[in-house]
């Protein structure tokens, strides 16, 4: 258990920080490595041939890549401060919350990605995700698994602070606080967490880095 961890990953991914928070969330020690996706290192591109992506985990020499892949690992490898519930209920419905967040998160994304009839429909798939959750997944509960983060919480952290950006960016508020009172609150309750709160990216560098990102990706497509 004493062998080396590593974790590749860039500053303002919430992939890379749903990592960093879990690893921190249990204590894990390791050495974190930047990287440059424009200029990607070999060590990187050796670890994750298939996708090239970040962010990777690297234990004992290892590679574990995709965030939420990498969580269960952690969650496995080392079982102290539990992210997962014990009842195999509560876990299937964790893994539900889980899965409905990967297959509905990638809309907000496509919101920052696109503009025109592409966009329109992104925001109304971003809003039905919203609104399930709002609706079905935090009803009466400070985090989604009860009265402390867990695994649920750090798969739905880039709607704490990377939504908000998107929002500003594109100039669409998606999430009103009048119409998720209950989101809202998690939110607060989320980044009220040190580890969390610690280890979120600034703000303003983001706001930089993303609306830089957009106009180059509107550029191209229209170019394209």
């Amino acid at each position: 258990m004493g062998e080396e961890v590593k974790l590749h990953g860039t500053w303002a991914s919430p992939f890379s920080c749903r990592v960093i928070w879990a690893l921190k969330l249990k204590g894990i020690p390791y050495e974190y490595i930047e990287e440059d996706l424009s200029n990607k290192s070999s060590q990187l591109l050796q670890h994750n041939p298939v996708h090239k992506k970040i962010p990777v985990l690297v234990h004992g020499g290892k590679a574990t890549c995709e965030s939420m892949i990498i969580l269960e690992y952690v969650e496995e490898m080392w079982p102290q401060n539990p992210l997962l519930p014990t009842h195999p209920c509560e876990r299937a419905d964790a893994r539900f919350w889980i899965k409905f967040a990967e297959e509905k998160g990638p809309a907000m994304w496509t919101v920052y990605r696109t503009s025109g009839e592409e966009q329109e429909k992104a925001v109304k798939d971003t809003l039905e995700m919203l609104r399930a959750i709002e609706a079905h997944g935090l009803v009466d509960k400070k985090y989604f698994g009860g009265d402390k983060i867990g695994i649920v919480d750090i798969a739905f952290g880039q709607i704490a602070q990377w939504l908000g950006v998107i929002e500003d960016i594109v100039g669409v508020k998606l999430l009103e606080a009048h119409k998720f009172p209950r989101l809202h609150a998690w939110i607060k309750n989320f980044k009220e967490v040190p580890i969390i709160k610690e280890n979120l990216p600034d703000r303003d560098e983001m706001m930089v880095l993303f609306k830089h990102f957009r106009e180059m990706l509107l550029t191209s497509s229209r170019d394209s």
